[in-house]
């Protein structure tokens, strides 16, 4: 997966490329889709949600602001995958995801795979996690319909935001870096993801 998708692909960060060969992907997938998790590909892991291709959360991962001492908001906890490999890059990783079964499931199998510097919470991640703010990076699993500023605003100095950005059907992987009080954005790819649901994104239907 790593050669096939991920260096094949433009992936150069090593750091990055070796979380990714350490972390067993088809333990975060349903075991009917077992066989798919070393794909390119979404994955369904139930509630409507997916877990993200490999090379997405790979430039999401490369185009943020990590580093063994750094503390990382993640939005949308899913199956822990990522979070799973965030905890291999950074010093702690703080996620939230709305849904509490996946949530719960998240937390069991990353406890179980000994990732223990994850903090998993049932929470509008829309909110952000303002308590254990700032943070050196904010990665939003999930499609927002404008940069949120809310989280913006948890950011400490040179932190970023990885967060695609669009309607629910075309969108933006962007990465927003915050310099004092300026906000530079950058374009990454387009990209498709679930939609960001909550008081500050989509609202349920």
């Amino acid at each position: 997966m790593v050669a096939r998708f991920l260096e094949a692909k433009g992936i150069k960060n090593r750091a990055v490329l070796e979380a990714f060969r350490k972390v067993p992907r088809h333990l975060f997938v349903p075991q009917a889709f077992s066989a798919r998790a070393y794909d390119d590909d979404a994955v369904p892991i139930g509630s409507g949600q997916t877990i993200s291709k490999p090379y997405i959360i790979a430039k999401m991962l490369e185009a943020s602001n990590l580093g063994a001492g750094k503390i990382v908001l993640e939005i949308g906890a899913g199956s822990g995958y990522q979070a799973a490999l965030l905890s291999l890059l950074c010093r702690h990783v703080y996620s939230l995801e709305r849904i509490d079964s996946l949530s719960r499931e998240a937390v069991k199998k990353l406890k179980d795979l000994g990732y223990l510097n994850v903090t998993v919470k049932t929470f509008d991640g829309t909110y952000g996690w303002s308590g254990m703010a700032p943070y050196d990076s904010i990665i939003i699993a999930a499609a927002a319909p404008s940069i949120p500023e809310k989280l913006i605003s948890q950011l400490g100095e040179g932190g970023v935001l990885i967060c695609p950005v669009g309607n629910q059907k075309k969108q933006t992987l962007i990465a927003a870096r915050k310099t004092g009080e300026e906000i530079e954005v950058r374009e990454i790819e387009p990209c498709h993801f679930v939609p960001l649901i909550g008081k500050f994104g989509w609202q349920e239907r």
